[in-house]
C-alpha cells in the first residue's frame, strides 16, 4: 500500500501538547486525528481527508502515535489544539470509555469508543464500528442485517463485540459467537440479555461446535485477528462453507486473506473489511458535521490505496 506524502506524516503524544503551534500551522490546518499505538499503517487519514476536500473543510486529519500512558493528557490536548475530535484505535477503545464526559447508549453497550466529538468543551464518546458493519452487510450483500442468522468468530473482544451488540440492536434471527475463552462470551451473552433482551449464545471455537454453528448461520464474520499477518491460517480452518454463506472478513489487509480464498473456494458470497473501515468513517464524519459524508469521494480514495 503505497501513502502519498500528504498523509504519510505519524505525529506524536509530544507533538499534540504543543498544541496550535504545530497544527495551526499547517495547510489546511489539522483539526481531526486517529490516536494509536502503533498507528502508521491506519487506513482512515485517506478516506477522511477525501471528505474534508469533497466538502470543501478547510481542515485536515493527521495520524498521531498515542501510547497508553498518553492517552489522558493527549485527549485534553486536543482542546488547546482546537480540535473538532478524533478516532481512537487500538489500544485505546476501551480505556477512552472512563475519560469521556458523555457516552452514547449505543457506546456504553459496545464496551468501547471509536470516535470522540469535542462540543462545548467537552468529550462525546460513539462507537461507529457496529452501525458501519451493518451498512457494510447491506452493501456486499444485498440484505438486511436483521434478516440473518449470523455467526462471529471472535464475538465478544474487540470490534467484534461491536458487531454483536449491533446484531442484537438489529434484532438478528440468532447470534451465535465463537471464542477460545467460553467464559468471555458466555459474559457478553448475559450482558446483552439483561440490556437488550436478545438471546445470544456462546460456543468455544472448537470443530465440533462450529460445525454444528455453520449449519444454522447465513452470515459468518471473521473479526479475529486471523489474516491480518501474511501467511495465517483461516479461523474455520477445514471447516465446510456452502454456497448460501455469506463471508465477511473484518481484516482488510491489501491482499485476499485465507478465510476469503476458502468462501470463494466454496462459491460463497465473501467481502473484506474495507467496506466497514469505508462506512463506520463516514458515521464518524457525520457525528463531528451534522451532514452526510461523501461516501463515493471516500470510497474512491479507499479504492486508490487498495489498488
Amino acid at each position: 500500500m503505497s501513502i502519498p506524502p500528504e498523509v504519510s506524516v505519524v505525529y506524536t503524544a509530544k507533538d499534540l501538547a504543543g498544541g496550535e503551534k504545530i497544527f495551526q500551522r499547517l495547510n489546511p490546518p489539522a483539526r481531526l486525528a486517529i490516536f494509536g499505538d502503533p498507528v502508521a499503517k491506519s487506513a482512515s487519514p485517506f478516506i477522511q481527508n477525501a471528505a474534508l476536500k469533497e466538502c470543501g473543510i478547510n481542515s485536515q486529519y493527521v495520524r498521531v502515535h498515542v501510547t497508553a500512558a498518553d492517552l489522558s493528557e493527549s485527549l485534553a490536548a486536543l482542546l488547546q489544539a482546537d480540535f473538532l475530535g478524533c478516532n481512537l484505535t487500538m489500544p485505546h477503545k476501551l480505556a477512552a470509555l472512563s475519560l469521556m464526559h458523555r457516552v452514547s447508549k449505543e457506546a456504553n453497550l459496545m464496551g468501547a469508543i471509536n470516535t470522540v466529538a469535542i462540543r462545548n468543551g467537552k468529550f462525546e464518546g460513539f462507537n461507529t464500528d457496529g452501525p458501519g458493519f451493518a451498512a457494510a452487510i447491506k452493501e456486499e450483500f444485498g440484505v438486511p442485517l436483521s434478516s440473518l442468522r449470523v455467526l462471529i468468530l471472535g464475538g465478544a473482544g474487540g470490534a467484534g463485540r461491536a458487531i454483536t451488540v449491533q446484531c442484537a440492536l438489529e434484532k438478528c434471527h440468532s447470534i451465535t459467537i465463537a471464542n477460545r475463552a467460553l467464559e468471555k462470551g458466555t459474559a457478553l451473552a448475559e450482558e446483552i440479555g439483561n440490556g437488550l433482551g436478545n438471546s445470544v449464545t456462546a460456543i468455544t471455537f472448537d470443530q465440533e461446535n462450529l460445525t454444528k454453528a455453520l449449519e444454522s448461520s447465513d452470515l459468518v464474520v471473521n473479526a479475529t485477528p486471523l489474516g491480518m499477518k501474511e501467511g495465517d491460517p483461516s479461523p474455520l480452518c477445514d471447516l465446510h462453507l456452502g454456497k448460501n454463506h455469506l463471508v465477511y472478513d473484518t481484516v482488510y489487509n491489501g491482499g485476499t486473506t485465507a478465510l476469503i480464498t476458502q468462501a470463494r473456494d466454496a462459491g460463497s458470497k465473501s467481502a473484506s473489511g474495507l467496506s466497514m473501515l469505508l462506512h463506520q468513517g463516514a458515521k464518524a464524519f457525520e457525528i463531528w458535521f451534522s451532514k452526510p459524508a461523501p461516501l463515493e469521494a471516500m470510497r474512491e480514495s479507499l479504492k486508490k490505496i487498495a489498488g
